[in-house]
Formats: C-alpha cells, sequence, structure tokens
C-alpha cells in the first residue's frame, strides 16, 4: 500500500510539473546552435522530473520546484555533453581566448584590458566583440550566486569549472568556492557591476545595458568576458600560481 501511495505522489508531481520540463528546455534551446531539438531537451528533461520526483521527500525543507528544477537542468546538460553539441572551432576558440587572458595576466601582474585581448588574438576591435557573442554559446547555465541554482538550474562552479579538466576530483568544493571569491574581486569594476545586476538584482541584459548606458549585446560580451576571466583565474589559482593584485 505505501509503495502505491508513493507512486501515486510521484506520478503526480510528474504530471503537475511537465510544463516547467518545456520552459526550462525551451529557454536552454535559445543559447544553442539550431541542431540540437528542443524535443530532445524536453525528453530528458522529464526524465530527470521523474528521477526528481521519486527521489524527493519534503523533509527535505526546500519546495518540490527547486530541487526538481537542478535534476531537469543537469539531464539536460548531460545530454548535451554526451551529444557534443558545440563545434570543435568554438570550443577551441574559447581556449584561445582564455589563453590570452591568462597569459596577459601573468606578464603583466593585472587583468588586461579588451585591447590588449584583442591584440594577442591578432583580431580587430570588430573580430572580438564579434567572437564574445559566438562564445556565448558555451553559457549552457546561467548563474545567480556562488552556490544557489538560477531559473535554468546551474551555479557559477558549474558555468566556470571545465568538467573535463576534472577539477572537482583534485580539490574540495569549498575551496573552490573560496578560489571563486577571490577571482570576482578581481575583476575590473564595470564586469564585476554586471554580474552582480545580472546574478544578484536578476536585472535583464537589457536593464542592465541602460543602467551604465550600453546596448544588450555590449553588456552579454562583457560577461562572457567575465566569465573567461574567472575561469583563466580559477585554473591558475587551483595550479598553484600565486594570487595577483586587485585590477584597478
Amino acid at each position: 500500500m505505501r509503495l502505491e501511495q508513493d507512486l501515486a505522489v510521484r506520478d503526480q508531481l510528474v504530471m503537475a510539473h511537465v510544463s516547467l520540463v518545456r520552459s526550462m528546455a525551451q529557454r536552454l534551446a535559445q543559447r544553442l546552435p539550431s541542431q540540437v531539438e528542443v524535443s530532445d531537451l524536453i525528453s530528458v528533461g522529464v526524465l530527470g522530473l521523474i528521477d526528481a520526483a521519486t527521489r524527493y521527500r519534503p523533509t527535505l525543507g526546500v519546495p518540490f520546484d527547486a530541487f526538481a528544477r537542478r535534476r531537469i537542468h543537469g539531464a539536460m546538460l548531460d545530454s548535451l555533453r554526451d551529444m557534443d553539441w558545440a563545434p570543435r572551432s568554438l570550443r577551441r576558440m574559447r581556449r584561445d581566448v582564455d589563453a590570452a587572458i591568462a597569459a596577459l595576466r601573468r606578464a603583466s601582474g593585472r587583468e588586461p584590458g579588451e585591447a590588449e585581448i584583442a591584440a594577442a588574438l591578432n583580431m580587430s576591435a570588430d573580430e572580438y566583440a564579434k567572437t564574445l557573442e559566438r562564445l556565448r554559446v558555451l553559457e549552457i547555465g546561467v548563474m545567480r550566486s556562488l552556490d544557489a541554482p538560477s531559473d535554468d538550474g546551474a551555479t557559477l562552479m558549474e558555468l566556470v569549472v571545465d568538467p573535463d579538466e576534472g577539477v572537482a576530483a583534485r580539490i574540495e568544493r569549498q575551496e573552490v568556492k573560496r578560489h571563486l571569491a577571490a577571482a570576482i574581486r578581481q575583476l575590473p569594476e564595470r564586469e564585476r557591476q554586471i554580474l552582480a545586476m545580472y546574478y544578484d538584482e536578476e536585472l535583464t541584459l537589457a536593464e542592465i545595458g541602460e543602467v551604465i548606458g550600453v546596448g544588450e549585446s555590449r553588456v552579454s560580451q562583457l560577461r562572457t568576458l567575465a566569465i573567461s576571466r574567472l575561469r583563466t583565474w580559477l585554473r591558475d589559482a587551483l595550479d598553484g600560481r600565486p594570487a595577483l593584485e586587485k585590477a584597478s
């Protein structure tokens, strides 16, 4: 009897939250190449929802909606990683940008400016801006805080730490958070301001643009750059490189 009751509760939770899966899949698909089918994301998202409904207990102290979002989004991300959805050229482009930022930072002892990064990449200002726009596609998760899920269920940890590097196996999660907090303090003020408004105050890119007086696309570029800075700063810190002086 108890098993039947549990299954009935699970089925009720699943049916009541199918629309959540659909909205999350559609939102995620907007940032992905056209070859990724929304229907595929919905299919794996439903499996994540079923898993969440099976595991959920009210005694966990969190609403089911919040509990389910993480598992739904995780299922979608696992599926994307398995299908290798991002073009290799785009991943190579991100590595090139990260490498340029890291090399310039080590050489100067400060965060490099955008003109310096563009020059190191042998790009014009326009080519550099378009590169940042293209790299936004790789941001399949968005953050709201260091360790709290966003509307899409991802965290800053998942966004900045490359799972292919096996960082989680090398160090404790608390150490990653400590280094990540330090990395945020190193960001140029404007980029730090954009992250705070987008991820903490939950303003849209357009709203942030109105606040700081730039267009939505420019806000997107600066956010992508800030995330690249965080990723390379964190990588250096975890590799035992000395902390750099705070950027002015």
